[in-house]
């Protein structure tokens, strides 16, 4: 009952859950795919971008095989509660979408290139669900890190909503907005479906390309 009426609705800060000044939980220190460290500080010239397409497990798979990549981890982003649970998260009660946080090299990829699989991996259109995962954790989100990165998420939103429509499909309900605290999950959803190869996965796309050199710009730093 506490999901079903939170499900279809944030929550106000005031009726967030109060959550913990720590986790309750250490992150462990290396990918299980990649070999690299999960927790920053990360080294010099890399950068981070942050998306929420959906149940995690499936969403970090799709970055983690993306070229370019350096690593990847899931955890909690755009709500109220600070270092939640899972199963807070699931409550509807903290207003946090789960999310990827991809570490990549500018030098090997691109940010356009990571929002194009971002829009290719899952229907941005659904509002608080992607197919059968309901609830405001599966929101469609993008969470930038500068002004630049900004303005290539929105761009290329604009972008791929013009193929969308043209398609049959609704509007884009993604929320593009400055990243706030990141929350990583716990270690049992850290590659979950390398840990579990037969694991659920719910991550799927409308199979509408999005256009590439949506922003006219390689880089969000250019």
């Amino acid at each position: 009952m506490l999901f079903s009426r939170h499900e279809t609705r944030l929550p106000s800060p005031e009726e967030a859950l109060k959550g913990r000044p720590e986790p309750e939980f250490t992150l462990p220190e290396r990918h299980t795919v990649l070999g690299t460290p999960l927790a920053a500080p990360y080294p010099e010239g890399l950068e981070v971008a942050d998306f929420g397409l959906g149940c995690f497990w499936g969403a970090e798979r799709k970055f983690w095989q993306a070229p370019g990549v350096w690593t990847t981890l899931v955890g909690y982003q755009g709500g109220h509660t600070p270092n939640p649970a899972y199963e807070e998260v699931c409550s509807g009660l903290t207003g946090h979408t789960e999310a990827v946080r991809v570490v990549f090299d500018p030098a090997l990829t691109s940010y356009e290139a990571l929002l194009k699989l971002f829009w290719e991996s899952h229907d941005p259109t659904q509002g608080f669900r992607q197919g059968n995962d309901r609830g405001t954790q599966y929101r469609s989100a993008i969470h930038t890190h500068s002004p630049a990165q900004q303005a290539v998420a929105e761009a290329s939103r604009d972008a791929y909503q013009a193929v969308l429509r043209g398609s049959g499909y609704g509007p884009i309900t993604t929320e593009i907005l400055p990243a706030g605290p990141f929350y990583p999950a716990e270690p049992a959803h850290q590659q979950y479906l390398d840990k579990n190869p037969a694991g659920y996965c719910g991550i799927g796309g409308t199979g509408v390309s999005c256009p590439v050199g949506i922003a006219g710009a390689s880089s969000p730093d250019a």
